[in-house]
């Protein structure tokens, strides 16, 4: 723990915006930390709208000073939803300073190679070591089902990115955000998703999806913010792993996918909701995979803390009044 890797700087003020998510609502009305995109410009309402997809992308921004630090966290399922949704919200894909890509699955990294394009110079990627590995599904009646693979080492490089893959902790963003690279799994129900399988040299072999990481920031007098992709690792493990990397144990947010969706995860929704309840974040934001019923379990038991994930909403923190659930 005395690595310098693992210093992350503590900043005045981050901000989360969804680009990419299950859902869109645009008649949303903004709350405490919660800003949701205008419905109309220039007194009329827009021919175009912001798209939803199976499939996460979230901008991080961090301020150190007047410095601003852009990072983005995965990019999608297809091609052009992340564009379309960035010229929307009127981001420029060239103000991104790094991307991480939070595990090798399609609905995270669709629009690396585009994204790439669009930001039109060189930039860190970060990523676990397995994520290009090739990835299998088995479930019952359907048999075993193979991954899309949309991006690769070779494309990255020959976009012009510098590929970095680390399986441990890595700072970046002027140290202001930290990638927590391999999760241990420590808790009895966070077990992973079922069925799913990976070619190793050895053949078939059973996926822990060991790739999977979160984000964490660092907010001046607030605590740290978790920020996973699906949280394949578990939601908890995350967030316990972010408080051991960084020796922070209050919690202001926890945000993004959970992966606590349908029959196979049912089981251990409970379990997850109580244990975030004992961290007692400011903010609980379940997006992507999450699910509907999880999503509304959420809702019910973090009355306070409890944000609606929609494409488009920016979420800043620290949250300036206390909203624990």
């Amino acid at each position: 723990m005395n690595d310098r890797r693992y210093r992350l700087k503590a900043v005045p003020r981050a901000e989360i915006t969804i680009l990419v998510d299950n859902y869109v609502d645009v008649l949303l009305s903004n709350q405490p930390g919660v800003i949701r995109p205008l419905l109309a410009k220039e007194g009329k309402i827009r021919s175009e709208t912001l798209l939803a997809e199976h499939g996460l992308s979230l901008l991080i921004d961090t301020w150190e000073g007047d410095r601003r630090y852009r990072t983005l966290l995965d990019t999608g399922y297809n091609a052009g939803t992340v564009i379309h949704n960035m010229k929307m919200l009127a981001i420029a894909p060239e103000s991104i300073d790094a991307l991480v890509l939070s595990h090798g699955h399609m609905d995270h990294t669709g629009s690396v190679n585009m994204l790439l394009d669009a930001i039109g110079k060189p930039i860190p990627v970060f990523c676990h070591p397995q994520m290009f590995q090739q990835r299998f599904l088995e479930k019952p009646l359907v048999g075993l089902v193979e991954f899309p693979r949309l991006t690769s080492r070779e494309q990255i490089i020959e976009k012009g990115a510098t590929l970095h893959e680390e399986s441990g902790p890595i700072l970046l963003s002027g140290d202001t955000v930290l990638a927590t690279g391999q999760v241990p799994r420590v808790t009895p129900f966070e077990k992973g998703m079922p069925g799913a399988k990976m070619q190793t040299e050895h053949g078939l072999e059973p996926d822990i999806i060991a790739d999977d990481q979160s984000l964490v920031i660092k907010l001046n007098g607030s605590g740290i913010a978790v920020i996973s992709g699906c949280a394949h690792a578990g939601i908890v493990n995350s967030v316990r792993y972010a408080r051991e990397l960084t020796r922070e144990e209050n919690v202001c947010a926890v945000i993004g996918g959970f992966h606590l969706t349908g029959p196979d995860m049912a089981p251990i929704v409970d379990s997850t909701v109580e244990e975030i309840k004992k961290i007692a974040p400011d903010m609980v934001v379940p997006m992507h995979c999450t699910g509907f019923s999880a999503v509304t379990k959420f809702q019910s038991e973090f009355p306070k803390a409890f944000v609606l994930s929609s494409v488009g909403t920016k979420l800043a923190l620290p949250v300036q009044s206390s909203t624990t659930g």
